[in-house]
């Protein structure tokens, strides 16, 4: 049995069963499509039911809710009570105050509980990039490595994380108030698909194309191109498509990366994830990308 377990906010976009086999507890965000009833992401609606909701309502933009810090207490106390470590992976904090959620859950836990061992960490990542950066501590958590060096390997790894990805338009961007985070995009230029990369935490403008095809194109060369200038050897790292509703489109486009990186990893390499409602409220419902980040080295 591990000393620790692995947590994460729901925006990792980690597959349920995927969760529960590598023994990842998920505390969900909220979603809602009238800023007054907010529902579980994935208890009480779930992310496939959650885009067809926005795709059959146009023109309705939903919103997204952090957890509280009470949903962290009622994660972390039976845990602390079982005498286990926690380490909890949190959003970016750009974009979310999870973290600081989680934090203060940790902090009024330990006025109770002074022992308890809880290290809460910006991931500095999200969604689908998030959910690899937790499964490589789950892998860790798995193979016994000591909570104190799993989480000082997550910190040394965080930076290498990026994601390149493109959206269907930019309305959600505009009235999400994330349009000004992309510094030279031409918001009002009807129907272009912009190229959006993450990292450090934060997103930058890469580009604008004009059709999907040629916004998908260049989403790979961006990927290459960070491949060739980290000199990166693909089987120290891992790598991931994050899509939205058109689950076709995302099997289409990992078939277009395989080809395009000539080979060197395999479709098991690259898996398909969803990208969950904590980042669609702000994309849309057409996101399509691909996230990668650097292996653990410990186990």
């Amino acid at each position: 049995m591990s000393e620790y377990c692995i947590i994460s906010d729901g925006s990792c976009d980690l597959p349920k069963d995927l969760a529960a086999r590598e023994n990842i507890t998920v505390v969900p965000f909220y979603v809602s499509f009238d800023e007054r009833n907010y529902m579980k992401e994935g208890v009480d609606i779930g992310v496939r039911d959650f885009y067809q909701k926005m795709v059959d309502n146009k023109g309705v933009f939903p919103k997204s809710s952090l957890p509280s810090v009470q949903d962290y207490m009622e994660v972390f106390e039976p845990i602390i009570k079982q005498g286990k470590g926690i380490v909890c992976i949190c959003i970016t904090s750009k974009f979310s105050g999870s973290v600081q959620s989680a934090t203060n859950a940790k902090n009024i836990l330990l006025e109770t509980y002074p022992d308890a061992k809880i290290e809460v960490i910006d991931s500095m990542v999200n969604t689908v990039l998030q959910g690899l950066f937790v499964l490589e501590a789950a892998k860790m958590c798995k193979a016994g490595v000591p909570m104190e060096a799993c989480v000082k390997e997550l910190l040394d790894m965080r930076e290498s994380g990026r994601i390149f990805f493109t959206i269907g338009s930019i309305d959600y961007l505009k009235h999400g108030g994330r349009i000004g985070k992309l510094s030279g995009l031409a918001a009002s230029v009807l129907g272009i698909k912009p190229l959006i990369t993450l990292k450090d935490g934060e997103i930058y403008n890469s580009g604008i194309s004009r059709s999907r095809k040629a916004s998908m194109a260049k989403v790979i060369e961006l990927l290459k191109q960070y491949i060739e200038e980290r000199k990166i050897d693909m089987k120290k790292w891992q790598l991931c498509i994050g899509f939205g509703y058109d689950r076709e489109e995302a099997v289409a486009f990992q078939k277009q990366i395989l080809s395009e990186l000539g080979g060197i990893i395999t479709e098991a390499e690259c898996p398909c994830f969803q990208i969950g409602a904590t980042i669609s409220v702000h994309t849309g419902p057409y996101p399509i990308g691909v996230g990668l980040i650097r292996k653990q080295t410990l186990c």
